[in-house]
């Protein structure tokens, strides 16, 4: 079971490390040609509030709800009934979020003073932000589809497809950042359109796989079903128990607008970087676990539960570790590599780097919420993580005042830091408190070896970081090579930093293939 849930693991990494990978060639293309000034911060907002909605009701509490439901009737019901249930369920969602868009492009100045209220003294930012929001918003609708679409596969164990959707939103603004947008009196507005055409390849794209199915139907309201009532149920909680994280980075925004311009952007940055191996490694492990778990609790095995959930938490470690050292000690020389070119200078190089050392801190924190919030949802079990999530909402926003505030009233370098630093405190008190609320229930029993599994990884992460720190060097040599050398050189610590901490990990007594296979290592 270990060994399938891992190659599944591997397949949903692989397309999701495709997309990160060009995810970062977008970002690269946006920081050359449009930098971090007023305009892009602008951009970032349109594209962030619909992005933000859709992680809350697509892949956070929609999918959280969907998928046990869906597996449950997969397990225990008729294929009828399956098929009625994806009906209705396209029909409601499809409906609801199709008013929601409406009333979004009515009232996006609104919606504009209630995200970025920094934005509200400057008429022009403001107004780009409330014009590009029109374009964008829809992208809501059509992604939450695709959700939906993904849901449906992942539970029928097609991995491989959802993942690789959002390779065409990268490559769509890719492409229009470099044809279209020189022809836009506005280049920046080019942007929110490609987000709009985006949605619709992605949903394109996937409906042939529902089909093969036999799952794609013309969608119809279902408000009343039993089972549409059932995910209802479980979704509206779940949108802040599953979604915390992304409500702490608007909250960042929020405040981001009131500081110098370009700390949207700076953080932006910074995120979509830590943002990196948290999709590959650990919203892919989140991803292959749920319904995994949803099985294991429909077939009532409460103890390859535990087992599925003790094997995760193993890898979030093992993996988490190296990538938090990594991000944290090549923070300059990735950003340098991947963004010093045309707009973004070496002041953006800088403060990037500030936001990016923080969030690294929190890289762990971020996994482990993605990992252990499906021991909760997979049993159906809202109020719990709900509970948990609104408390590492409320310390979230009290750190953001702790941090950010003494340093914007003594003038420290990077305020904008504190924000990223506040959310990565939060993310482990939210998985602190969802690991211990699964003990505490019983549903996750740690199996033996934890201890020695730790030191063991603590060990060989200070060995890479003392080859990281020693060889990287300082970021001034990075600034004055030109793009290929600093691709070499990022590649190699990269390489080495990695050879490094397996190598140890294997003269201590490690076997990453015991690890593949089995729930204790050890």
């Amino acid at each position: 079971m270990s060994r399938r849930l891992l190659k599944s693991t591997g397949i949903v990494s692989a397309m999701t490390t495709l997309s990160r990978v060009l995810g970062l060639v977008r970002d690269v293309v946006f920081a050359q040609f449009l930098g971090a000034g007023g305009a892009t911060d602008a951009f970032f907002v349109a594209f962030k509030i619909p992005n933000f909605l859709r992680r809350l009701f697509a892949e956070g509490a929609f999918a959280q709800a969907f998928v046990p439901v869906l597996t449950e009737y997969k397990t225990q019901r008729s294929e009828a009934e399956v098929r009625n249930l994806v009906q209705n369920v396209a029909g409601t969602l499809g409906g609801i979020l199709f008013v929601l868009t409406v009333l979004a492009a009515v009232a996006s100045p609104a919606l504009v003073m209630l995200f970025a209220p920094g934005f509200i003294d400057e008429p022009a930012r403001f107004d780009l932000t409330a014009e590009m929001l029109r374009i964008t918003f829809p992208y809501l609708l059509f992604i939450s589809m695709v959700a939906l679409a993904g849901s449906i596969l992942n539970a029928f164990g097609r991995f491989a497809v959802p993942a690789f959707t959002p390779v065409f939103l990268n490559v769509v603004l890719i492409g229009v950042v470099i044809w279209a947008a020189p022809h836009f009196e506005k280049p920046v507005v080019a942007l929110a359109w490609g987000v709009f055409i985006a949605g619709i390849v992605q949903l394109l794209f996937q409906l042939p796989f529902l089909k093969r199915l036999g799952l794609l139907m013309w969608p119809k309201w279902g408000v009343r079903d039993e089972g549409v009532r059932r995910i209802g149920k479980l979704m509206l909680p779940a949108i802040f128990g599953s979604s915390v994280a992304q409500i702490n980075l608007l909250f960042d925004t929020i405040i981001a607008s009131f500081l110098v311009a370009g700390s949207v952007s700076w953080l932006y940055y910074s995120d979509r970087l830590v943002e990196f191996p948290l999709g590959v490694f650990g919203i892919a492990l989140a991803t292959v676990i749920l319904p995994s778990l949803s099985q294991k609790h429909a077939e009532s095995d409460p103890a390859a539960f535990s087992r599925t959930l003790d094997w995760a938490l193993r890898w979030v470690l093992v993996i988490g570790a190296p990538a938090t050292v990594g991000l944290f000690v090549l923070s300059g020389p990735i950003l340098t590599t991947l963004f010093y070119y045309g707009a973004f200078d070496i002041q953006d190089v800088d403060m990037a780097r500030l936001s990016l050392m923080a969030y690294s801190l929190g890289l762990l924190g971020f996994i482990g919420v993605k990992v252990l919030a499906p021991g909760y949802y997979a049993r159906q079990n809202i109020k719990t993580p709900v509970r948990i999530g609104i408390i590492a909402m409320v310390i979230n926003m009290g750190l953001n005042i702790v941090f950010v505030v003494p340093m914007v009233m003594f003038d420290i370098e990077g305020p904008h830091s504190g924000l990223a630093l506040a959310t990565a405190c939060s993310a482990f008190i939210n998985a602190g408190l969802l690991f211990r609320g699964l003990r505490k229930e019983g549903v996750l029993q740690v199996l033996p070896g934890w201890g020695l599994l730790a030191v063991r990884v603590l060990i060989a992460s200070l060995l890479m970081a003392a080859v990281l720190v020693w060889g990287a060097g300082d970021l001034s040599g990075w600034l004055q090579w030109h793009l290929w050398q600093r691709v070499g050189g990022l590649v190699l610590w990269i390489a080495v930093g990695g050879g490094v901490y397996f190598g140890a990990l294997w003269v201590m007594g490690i076997k990453i293939r015991e690890l593949m296979g089995r729930a204790n290592p050890l």
